[in-house]
């Protein structure tokens, strides 16, 4: 048995639907963007979902966009379990970083460590739902409240949602909770477009913002010729998405319902499956919240050995992302984090997409269950 860790979802009417957009003379942002986003906007319940060219982009225009109104704070908490995508746009919007330890039970942020470092110099919080479970959203609102007590100021919040397409907290699906999100649609991600990602923007001023910056600072819903015609107020990039990545992310939206509900299907097997087994422990899973489980993460003894077992019987296991502080490139933020220290010592991830039947999981469990 072969099972891989990620694999591309791709509907199999995608091609039929392409080929039309491919001929049609008009592949940069079109209409096929605008329909993608509305079946976005009608998913997430939140009207203000702007699709960009990566979740990496996403994340540099909400950076970006804090810096404007940060009043010279220059610092954002954030955790260094992730991809370096959610880090690296920081520093590239000439933000110091300030590490927050890692949560062992979630690996998620460490909140209580986020409410010890917050200062006159916050900027903003940086969150990531690991593996699509999400952050306690009211305890980072308490903690955005006491820095505005302490410092007359309130942070923003950026959530990086990469993992946690369709993940709820407390019944509401993320995007709807007074922050900005990223959303990716990477090649592996719940939904993919090939590429591309979008910003959610809690407010309508915000959103108007975010579509001007991801096209250079023009109003592409003024003036036809819109080059030639507006005085940009304020420069902008070239992130937006196009008809192709959108006709993509179109044919697989229909599918996502069927995803989401076997990755969730997968993660509650394992969690049932794998308690109590030896040499396991297995991540927080509260009730009041709804993983997207884009990754299965669980904590062994001996990885080594773990790896090596499941790799001899045809299971792809993988750390999926290290700690980002250890690059050189971020060597001057480098602060003790014991509790990422220990996470990262021991966490390794499963399959449990939505390729992973109910054979292909009895058998992994099964394998583990032997021991390593």
């Amino acid at each position: 048995m072969n099972i891989p860790l990620f694999k591309v979802y791709m509907a199999e009417d995608a091609s039929e639907a392409l080929e039309p957009v491919l001929k049609s003379g008009y592949i940069g942002q079109g209409p096929k963007v605008e329909e993608f986003e509305n079946c976005l906007c009608r998913y997430l319940g939140n009207p203000c979902v702007a699709t960009v060219n990566s979740g990496t982009s996403a994340l540099h225009l909400a950076l970006h966009m804090v810096k404007g109104r940060a009043a010279g704070r220059d610092e954002v908490i954030t955790t260094p379990l992730t991809c370096t995508a959610t880090n690296f746009p920081i520093i590239a919007n000439g933000f110091k970083i300030r590490w927050a330890d890692v949560d062992p039970q979630t690996c998620n942020v460490d909140l209580q460590d986020v409410r010890r470092k917050i200062g006159p110099n916050t900027a903003a919080i940086m969150v990531v739902h690991w593996g699509g479970y999400p952050v306690d959203l009211d305890e980072l609102s308490d903690i955005q409240d006491q820095c505005h007590e302490l410092y007359g100021y309130r942070p923003a919040v950026i959530e990086d949602c990469a993992h946690a397409f369709g993940a709820e907290y407390k019944g509401k699906l993320l995007g709807n909770h007074g922050n900005v999100c990223m959303f990716s649609f990477q090649a592996i991600k719940h939904l993919t477009a090939g590429d591309g990602g979008c910003l959610v923007s809690p407010s309508y001023s915000e959103h108007q913002q975010t579509k001007l910056l991801r096209w250079y600072g023009l109003d592409r819903e003024k003036s036809p010729d819109m080059r030639c015609e507006q005085n940009v107020q304020g420069w902008g990039f070239k992130f937006h998405m196009n008809d192709i990545a959108a006709t993509i992310g179109i044919q697989n939206f229909a599918h996502i319902s069927d995803i989401l509900e076997t990755h969730r299907e997968n993660g509650k097997f394992y969690l049932e499956s794998l308690e109590g087994i030896p040499g396991i422990t297995l991540l927080e899973d509260k009730p009041d919240r709804a993983s997207a489980y884009w990754i299965y993460t669980i904590r062994v003894k001996n990885r080594d050995g773990f790896i090596k077992k499941m790799n001899e019987h045809g299971i792809a296991v993988s750390k999926v992302h290290d700690r980002n502080d250890k690059h050189a490139c971020l060597h001057e933020f480098r602060v003790a984090l014991p509790n990422t220290d220990k996470i990262c010592s021991d966490m390794i991830c499963i399959p449990s997409g939505w390729w992973v039947e109910q054979e292909e999981r009895e058998y992994i469990v099964d394998c583990i269950q032997k021991g390593w």
